[in-house]
């Protein structure tokens, strides 16, 4: 971390970060990329003080996002865990972050379009915490259907290796980050670092899918993207910020992709399937309402995975049709 010149001798060396985020109108400015990367591992090796910690945060969060403080705050949280693709794993195709607590959340109807997908034969991992979420959550969904989260990096990559699908808890990699997303409790609303753990990439995967909150976020995704030199990445808005198409609208769907840039399409609605039957039975071959969302949530999937907007949704049918086989 660079010495502030402007400190002295009996300042606390993280005061340089509050200072330059809170100075106040026309002297305060975002973080560098190297500044924020400095910050947030100084946080993240206990190096703050929890009274700087909140200071931080809520200062990040006030200021608004910026692209290259962000994917400094990226930078930090990937070296602390160790980000990269395990050892003896294949290479992962799709990124699905769920950091979701909306309160309109019902089941994670997105959790069987990933396992269609996995079913498929793209290798998903799936990383997060519903902790805020009012709706089911994604440990409880896989529970429903028999399955459960990996208790670390090495089981989850067994669990790639063995079925293609991964639910990899933040918690079990990244405690320290955990742990800070969950200050929320104490300072009453969400900081810059759920932004930056939709973004963690763990196993770097070639595709990511994400969904946000509020569309003003997407251009934020995407031109972190682009810093963070990632291929492609996927994001819409979705319900509970879940990646997760609504089949009753049409959806915007924007990605960034290092060869291609960035563009956008608007993928239709789709026909709601009848029927009362719940999550688990829904992915056992029943039809319900969240059947039509987990097809269309898996179309999404395949775009983030190259396919062309046009052709996504019947290939979406067929792999949601062939999903046991």
């Amino acid at each position: 971390m660079r010495p502030d010149p402007a400190a002295t001798p009996e300042e606390h060396r993280f005061a340089t970060f509050v200072r330059t985020l809170g100075r106040g109108p026309g002297r305060s400015r975002a973080l560098t990329r190297e500044e924020a990367l400095d910050a947030l591992s100084a946080v993240l090796d206990g190096e703050a003080d929890p009274h700087q910690v909140g200071a931080f945060l809520m200062l990040l969060r006030y200021r608004g996002e910026d692209p290259a403080e962000m994917a400094g705050l990226v930078d930090a949280a990937r070296a602390h865990m160790g980000a990269g693709l395990p050892a003896g794993v294949a290479p992962v195709d799709l990124d699905w972050p769920s950091y979701g607590a909306g309160r309109t959340r019902d089941a994670p109807w997105f959790l069987l379009a990933a396992l269609a997908l996995a079913r498929a034969g793209h290798r998903v991992l799936m990383h997060g915490t519903n902790e805020f979420s009012r709706g089911t959550t994604v440990p409880e969904g896989l529970e429903a259907l028999g399955l459960r989260p990996a208790r670390d990096r090495a089981e989850a990559a067994g669990q790639l290796n063995e079925m293609g699908f991964a639910y990899l808890p933040l918690e079990a990699f990244s405690p320290k980050l955990k742990a800070l997303l969950d200050l929320r409790r104490l300072l009453g609303l969400r900081s810059p670092l759920n932004t930056a753990a939709r973004l963690l990439n763990p196993f770097d995967a070639r595709a990511g899918v994400d969904g946000v909150f509020h569309p003003a976020y997407i251009a934020l995704h995407l031109a972190t993207a682009d810093l963070l030199e990632r291929r492609r990445l996927v994001v819409v808005k979705g319900g509970g910020g879940e990646a997760e198409r609504t089949p009753a609208k049409a959806v915007a769907a924007h990605w960034f992709d290092r060869a291609q840039g960035q563009g956008e399409a608007i993928l239709p609605p789709l026909p709601n399937a009848g029927g009362e039957a719940g999550f688990a039975a829904v992915w056992h071959r029943a039809d319900g309402p969240g059947t039509a969302t987990a097809v269309a949530t898996v179309a999404l999937g395949l775009i983030a995975l190259g396919a062309a907007p046009e052709q996504a949704d019947g290939q979406a049918a067929e792999i949601w049709r062939n999903r046991h086989g």
